[in-house]
């Protein structure tokens, strides 16, 4: 469109001012001389009225005037008016004769391919008037509408040429954001292109290196936090064994015990995806190891996979994605149904269960950090509201959406896609 449309309107208004300063102009022109120079042969006719002078003034016409007349003595106009071909040259040819000659004319464009007939009532007879068709055009019509078209064409092939180069960086500006969104490799960049292109570009790799160095102190961090919590931990817990076994120790190891597995649970959302690479992976096989670690736990689960489906994922992160949603499902259903398979351009996975599913308002509220249903927060009735806030991010890191949904078992239906 930016190319196509100024070309267009340039055409529009070079052919309207082409039309109305030159080709009306130019053709008034022309028919007006015509028509001069038949009333000059017709005067001087009258004026000469002997045959012989009568000759040579429609020979000299001829030789000089590119028009053969002819005399035809004791004939009338025809009663029918020849029909004509074009409107407009008709048009100012019949008006330029009527202002000029001031006696009964016909016009006859159609029975000659390259010649016009003119037939003017004379006294003693018809004078017919044949001349070449090319004198009431202007040659430079053509030249013009060739030079418009060959210039267009000129100028619409150097503009699709620059646009290309031009818009071929910001494509692989977009490839290479739409890659470092969804956490895969991305190649080196460089800008190139328009000043502001290379903007761009050069702007999105300073992004690039603050969010690449951020995760890796964000990580750096949560590794010597972890351990610094962990150790603590470890020596209450030996502590605790050491002790005889009493109502307290019990509870007491009981709460170590959750602080641990809160303890994993922040870390896993804080750590996000680490320095994990994206590899080549087969999701059939990874949601089948999913599915029997929870059926070795007791879990009702049917699968249904379309084939194998093989794709770009960060496995370790993609697995806790999926243990997470399925985990929630054996925690508040007695039966689960997944299914997956590939959908054109992307794989699209759901999971169903029987549970009580999730109130619409809060299908949205559920993926905030450390959001639960049960406010009370009793660990018994779930985590700690970081399982689903973690299965989004890594979905969303893949370039993929997660959504919730009614489920025909009567529960939750959590349905995550893919692109390929």
């Amino acid at each position: 469109m930016i190319i196509v449309m100024p070309l267009v309107l340039l055409q529009i208004v070079a052919i309207y001012i082409f039309y109305e300063r030159h080709w009306d102009t130019i053709t008034r022109r022309l028919a007006r001389d015509l028509a001069g120079e038949i009333t000059v042969i017709i005067h001087l006719m009258e004026r000469y009225p002997a045959v012989d002078e009568k000759k040579m003034i429609l020979d000299q016409a001829l030789t000089f005037l590119e028009i053969r007349a002819f005399l035809k003595e004791g004939e009338m106009l025809p009663a029918a008016e020849p029909k004509s071909a074009f409107g407009f040259l008709d048009k100012t040819l019949h008006h330029e004769l009527e202002l000029l000659l001031r006696r009964p004319f016909q016009i006859d464009t159609q029975s000659y391919d390259r010649e016009v007939e003119i037939l003017v009532q004379l006294p003693e007879g018809v004078l017919q008037v044949v001349t070449p068709r090319k004198r009431l055009f202007s040659s430079t019509t053509y030249i013009f509408i060739m030079w418009m078209v060959g210039m267009s064409l000129i100028l619409t092939a150097i503009a699709t040429l620059f646009m290309r180069n031009q818009v071929r960086p910001i494509r692989e500006l977009a490839m290479v954001a739409d890659r470092f969104g969804r956490g895969l490799e991305v190649p080196d960049f460089k800008p190139a292109g328009a000043l502001e292109v290379r903007q761009a570009a050069s702007a999105f790799n300073l992004m690039r290196e603050r969010i690449q160095r951020q995760i890796s102190q964000r990580t750096d961090m949560l590794a010597g936090v972890s351990h610094d919590l962990k150790t603590p931990l470890t020596r209450i817990k030996l502590q605790l064994a050491m002790l005889k076994d009493s109502p307290d120790t019990v509870s007491m190891q009981a709460d170590v015990t959750d602080m641990e597995t809160m303890l994993e649970g922040y870390l896993a959302f804080a750590r996000g995806e680490g320095g994990e690479e994206a590899v080549e992976t087969n999701l059939s096989d990874l949601l089948r190891e999913v599915v029997e670690g929870a059926r070795r736990e007791g879990a009702t689960i049917d699968l249904h996979i379309e084939g194998d489906m093989l794709l770009p994922l960060r496995r370790d992160a993609f697995r806790r994605c999926l243990t997470n949603l399925v985990s929630n499902s054996t925690l508040h259903a007695e039966h689960i149904a997944i299914r997956a398979g590939q959908r054109e351009d992307g794989v699209v996975m759901t999971i169903d269960d029987d549970g009580p599913g999730i109130p619409a308002e809060q299908r949205q509220e559920v993926f905030r950090p450390f959001y639960r249903l049960d406010t009370s927060r009793n660990r018994e009735t779930g985590g700690v509201g970081l399982g689903l806030s973690i299965s989004r991010d890594v979905v969303r890191s893949h370039g993929g959406e997660i959504s919730l949904d009614d489920s025909p078992l009567g529960g939750l239906r959590v349905q995550i896609r893919l692109p390929l």
